[in-house]
């Protein structure tokens, strides 16, 4: 006995359409929904922009809910941009219970890349309309490849300012598919000193001369396979890192996650920002010894991600820098944990050699208004002994602080 596979997935409204454009012919289909519409609702570019009925009912599209009253029970049509599925109007559709028949057109981010001849499986997307442009930007600041669906205030232009400090290249399409189309290939920082069309879409490059690496899974790179890496994972100074052991637990306080920017503070060899960039986070690291500026920088491209190294002594270093979401102090004293409260992030974790430290620390973050917690990280490790027999190696014990804002 076989189970008979439907060949057309049932729809709630099969009178309601969603067709896309991109500025090509319609999509199949798309004629005949538009002759039998009784009501067509669009963009006032979209509504202009096909042959519509002369009886229909036109609605400009602003407010959702009153056009959906009136496109409900009526043979009906919602025009959209490129693949309306795709950050589209048909998740709002679905949202409030429609289940359209929908007929796409070639998305923007399909002709940009089509048009620099750049495959895109390995490009990580993010949407700017109708929220904080925070999360998008760090996605740029931390990934290789990003395309941004852009929108009024987070454009090309502030894109390009809010990478300053990061070296990244932006293709931007302007109108695309339209009589005005656009191709513009420039460093970040200069997208931000030019006036660009209200339609864009963009992509943000590392090194727009890459081949991606063959992939599996695509919208970017897949998360790491582990973390808190042992201490032979990075170059470093004679001991002087943070220990896997600490640093896994000041992962998870840091909570490091695509769309978050984590500073690492006296950053050493730069473990913790590595770890941070690993699993997605934006990653910027202040440290003031010109050596190990340069082996964090080597120990970022030997884990294949981009770490931010700043130099110079926190808090001072600390002035000017973009807003964390987290940041974690390895040196310095509550000055330096004063500073990085200051600067507005959600979550603070402090690794503490010195016991005098622990209560001005406490102090220093409960004072900014954080939620204090803490635990003392002693762990031993297996070592051999001569007759190849096992002991446990005690590591010297740290104390971590952290703070969550209420």
């Amino acid at each position: 006995m076989t189970n008979a596979v439907p060949t057309v997935f049932p729809t709630d409204d099969p009178r309601l359409t969603v067709v896309g454009l991109d500025g090509g012919p319609l999509p199949p289909g798309a004629t005949q929904a538009l002759a039998g519409a009784e009501v067509v609702a669009g963009g006032r570019r979209h509504l202009a922009a096909v042959p519509l009925p002369d009886a229909a009912e036109r609605i400009e599209l602003g407010p959702l809910e009153p056009a959906l009253a009136k496109l409900t029970g009526r043979p009906a049509v919602v025009l959209a941009s490129g693949d309306p599925g795709f950050f589209g109007i048909v998740r709002l559709l679905r949202e409030r219970g429609h289940r359209p028949r929908v007929l796409p057109a070639r998305s923007s981010l399909q002709l940009l890349f089509a048009r620099v001849g750049r495959p895109w499986d390995d490009v990580a997307v993010v949407r700017a309309h109708g929220r904080e442009l925070g999360p998008a930007v760090n996605v740029c600041r931390a990934a290789a490849a990003t395309a941004l669906l852009t929108a009024p205030g987070a454009g090309p232009a502030e894109i390009g300012a809010a990478l300053d400090g990061w070296a990244r290249t932006l293709v931007v399409g302007e109108d695309l598919g339209g009589p005005d189309e656009r191709i513009s290939v420039l460093p970040a920082a200069a997208a931000a000193n030019r006036d660009w069309h209200p339609l864009t879409v963009l992509a943000c490059l590392r090194d727009p001369d890459a081949v991606p690496d063959r992939g599996w899974l695509a919208g970017g790179a897949a998360r790491p396979a582990g973390w808190a890496l042992p201490e032979d994972a990075f170059e470093h100074r004679a001991g002087m890192i943070t220990k896997a052991e600490v640093r896994a637990v000041a992962l998870a306080r840091l909570a490091p996650r695509p769309g978050t920017l984590v500073w690492d503070v006296g950053a050493g060899s730069g473990s913790v920002a590595v770890e941070c960039a690993r699993l997605g986070a934006a990653a910027l690291a202040v440290e003031r010894r010109p050596d190990d500026l340069v082996r964090i920088a080597a120990n970022a491209a030997g884990h294949g991600v981009d770490v931010r190294v700043v130099p110079g002594e926190a808090p001072e270093a600390l002035a000017g820098l973009p807003a964390p979401d987290s940041v974690f102090v390895g040196s310095g004293g509550p000055s330096v944990v004063a500073a990085a409260a200051a600067a507005g992030p959600q979550r603070i974790v402090v690794a503490l050699a010195a016991l005098d430290r622990i209560a001005p620390t406490h102090a220093a973050l409960g004072a900014a208004g954080y939620r204090v917690d803490g635990v003392q990280v002693a762990a031993s490790r297996l070592a051999p002994l001569p007759d190849g027999a096992l002991r446990l190696a005690a590591t010297n014990p740290i104390t971590i602080l952290w703070g969550v804002r209420s």
